[in-house]
């Protein structure tokens, strides 16, 4: 089976930075799609970034201009350098990938809680 494992959440005050890592693990054939999602309290879970195998990314017009996503393909990881954080970007952040193993298939991370708070 595929896992998904995220690491680099916590707690920063305004303005700081954090980096959020996940590795995928198991009988890996090749990973498409690898991103990133939150969830709020109360609010539905969202994307944030995400990267194709070839190296496209997109971001949620919110982070733009302060979050980076990019993979190191060799290892099956993706990483979110997240700058400037706001208060609004507290959330439980999930890892997200298109895993083939056989086929293609949809898997998610146990997420990490990212709280932005003076």
């Amino acid at each position: 089976q595929v896992q998904l494992v995220e690491s680099g959440g916590g707690l920063v005050q305004p303005g700081g930075s954090l980096r959020l890592s996940c590795v995928a693990s198991g009988s890996i054939f090749s990973i498409n799609a690898m991103g990133w999602y939150r969830q709020a309290p109360g609010k539905q879970r969202e994307l944030v970034a995400v990267a194709t195998s070839g190296g496209t990314t997109s971001y949620k017009d919110s982070v733009k201009g302060r979050f980076t996503i990019s993979r190191d393909n060799a290892k099956n990881t993706v990483y979110l350098q997240m700058s400037d954080l706001k208060p609004e970007d507290t959330a439980v952040y999930y890892c997200n990938a298109d895993v083939v193993v056989h086929w293609p298939r949809n898997y998610w991370g146990q997420g990490t809680q990212v709280t932005v708070s003076s």
